[in-house]
């Protein structure tokens, strides 16, 4: 239920799989580009679904999510909002209000897929969207110390089809059959499931999700009153903190409104840190040699160096260490393509790529970073075949 981007790219992977899918939409023009690529079906009006899938916007997600319970009693519901506390209490007012069974509740299983793009639509959908991506289950109360082996890692083999019938008849319980039934999609998608509670998730992302958000759109802000002088010196550094910068409003307005009180602690928590900073920079101010500023400040940029430490690596490894070869690449077609068939023949491994555009230049300076085993390799073999290595 659900068209746009992850709705589609989740129907995209689902039919690889061989997996029926039926593509439903409030707009019959999402709908049909759905099935245009490939994402599905159009559904019927006797569809009887094992799973559905909501993938409609934040603020309507409950009640999406609340229909479809009463519309499919036999079927399990889950959703891909990044947000559950305020789903979960939603769908379950919703079915009081409505004087729905409440143990429809109980075939109702949080989701949230930590992927994306910076484009929406079916026409950005992608089969691979969600390959290797943590996804995240907030399961019924009392599924979630039933969840299978495997859980919390890595993915599960088995079709997302499986026969409909009565979730309360499943071993384990209703909550433990309608959690086994999810678990099933995603690894269908491949994504890695992660079995949480509500309030964990939900402060979890406002951490690593949402505070990201705020933090980028205000210093993007701060780029419309500066002169254009200014920022024409703008690099690599201020692209990475402002990448994320130019979301919809609209979307994330829904986000925070729904996630409040765990993205305002985590605010205010960060307002402390940068009171801190400020504190020790007007001491510098008004006093060059105000003992301990300098400290202070040194500390913050410290601290912020060991937290990077802690991002998850590659495929959601513990981070390695890593060194940087910065290479000199031509503005050309063709160009990156012929570096990364050079560093492949030298038998080294990138572990990640920046690249940034010299101003004025027809040249790009291409970052790698390399295990430290593979820095040598590189800065002597790159040179004899004809690529000028920075530094």
């Amino acid at each position: 239920m659900g068209t746009g981007l992850l709705g589609a790219s989740a129907g995209l992977a689902l039919r690889a799989r061989g997996v029926d899918v039926a593509l439903d939409d409030p707009s019959p023009t999402a709908r049909a580009l759905a099935r245009d690529v490939g994402a599905g079906r159009l559904a019927g009006p006797a569809e009887d679904p094992s799973v559905v899938l909501v993938a409609a916007p934040p603020d309507v997600t409950a009640e999406v999510v609340a229909e479809r319970l009463r519309a499919h009693p036999r079927a399990v519901v889950t959703d891909v909002a990044s947000v559950k506390g305020a789903v979960l209490d939603g769908v379950a007012a919703a079915l009081a209000r409505d004087g729905a069974d409440p143990s429809a509740v109980l075939r109702y299983v949080g989701g949230h897929p930590m992927a994306g793009r910076e484009r929406s639509g079916a026409t950005s959908a992608r089969a691979d969207l969600f390959t290797g991506r943590p996804w995240v289950l907030v399961p019924p109360d009392g599924a979630q110390g039933g969840a299978p082996d495997g859980a919390q890692g890595g993915a599960r083999g088995g079709a997302s089809a499986a026969p409909t019938g009565d979730v309360a008849g499943d071993p384990g319980g209703p909550a433990a059959g309608a959690l086994e039934r999810v678990l099933d999609v995603v690894a269908d998608c491949r994504g890695v499931p992660v079995v949480m509670g509500a309030a964990e998730h939900d402060e979890a992302v406002a951490l690593v999700s949402h505070v990201p958000q705020v933090a980028a759109s205000l210093v993007a802000a701060r780029l419309l009153e500066a002169p254009s002088g200014a920022v024409a010196l703008a690099g690599q550094g201020l692209r990475d903190v402002t990448r994320i910068a130019a979301s919809d409003p609209g979307l994330w307005v829904q986000i925070l409104g729904a996630n409040a009180a765990p993205v305002a602690r985590a605010l205010h928590a960060l307002r402390s840190d940068l009171d801190a900073v400020l504190g020790a920079l007007d001491a510098l101010v008004a006093n060059g040699a105000a003992l301990g500023a300098r400290a202070r400040v040194a500390r913050a940029i410290d601290e912020g160096g060991a937290g990077v430490a802690r991002v998850p690596g590659k495929h959601g490894a513990d981070p390695v260490p890593v060194e940087v070869v910065a290479v000199l690449v031509p503005d050309e077609p063709g160009s990156l393509a012929r570096l990364f068939a050079d560093v492949a023949d030298l038998g080294v491994s990138v572990e990640d790529v920046k690249l940034e555009h010299a101003p004025g230049r027809l040249l790009g300076l291409a970052e790698l970073s390399v295990l430290p085993a593979g820095r040598p390799r590189l800065e002597a073999e790159l040179p004899p075949r004809g690529w000028r290595v920075a530094g």
